[in-house]
């Protein structure tokens, strides 16, 4: 079975290059083994839609850390997706860190589930474990796709995480120039937070693209 990508810890303060610390970070694994999983989460995770319409009953029975909808998003089962959220599966319940299955569908690049999902009301503005929403994570993985489709459903530019890092910040510690443009472009607050060390490593870069003076 394929591991759930997932996200990772780290400490320290700004890098070299003025790269922003953040508790974050995308392309991790939960290493999950089909033994640590239940007959309805193995199905959801395998992909097995004819099992969970043959056993749909089994869907209000979901663990207290990660739901079927999570690990179907985290492999790309699309089908299982749809077919979870046509059922009235709850789009927002958390695992232990706090991650939402929006939130593992973006850090683990799934586009199609992203987009399923916001259609059917997921809210983009949870924070996890360490404060990020669904925006920061999909600037940690450097995806404008995904970014632009949580602004679409209303995903707050500006969010803090606990180390008051906005997305737009987090994009600009990471030297990621598209998207910087792309958040400044749809009104990212460069000023939400004195990040004066981080901006102004990429300061060049912001003033030839004319998004810094």
């Amino acid at each position: 079975m394929q591991g759930v990508v997932a996200s990772s810890r780290e400490s320290g303060s700004a890098d070299a290059s003025g790269q922003l610390p953040t508790a974050t970070t995308a392309s991790t694994a939960y290493d999950l083994r089909e033994k640590n999983l239940g007959r309805l989460h193995r199905a959801a995770a395998q992909g097995d839609l004819a099992w969970l319409r043959r056993w749909r009953w089994w869907l209000k029975r979901v663990g207290t850390d990660k739901t079927p909808l999570h690990l179907a998003c985290a492999n790309g089962h699309v089908d299982v997706v749809k077919y979870l959220v046509q059922k009235n599966c709850q789009l927002n319940l958390v695992d232990r860190l706090k991650r939402s299955p929006l939130m593992t569908a973006v850090e683990c690049r799934q586009e199609k589930c992203v987009a399923i999902l916001l259609e059917h009301g997921a809210d983009p503005n949870l924070a996890n474990a360490d404060g990020n929403t669904a925006l920061h994570l999909a600037v940690l993985s450097t995806n404008t796709t995904v970014a632009g489709l949580l602004l679409e459903h209303n995903a707050n530019i500006d969010a803090q995480n606990k180390d008051g890092h906005t997305p737009f910040h987090l994009a600009v510690s990471r030297h990621q120039e598209e998207m910087v443009e792309f958040l400044q472009k749809k009104g990212a607050d460069r000023h939400a937070q004195d990040q004066k060390r981080a901006i102004s490593s990429v300061a060049p870069l912001l003033c030839r693209r004319g998004l810094f003076t």
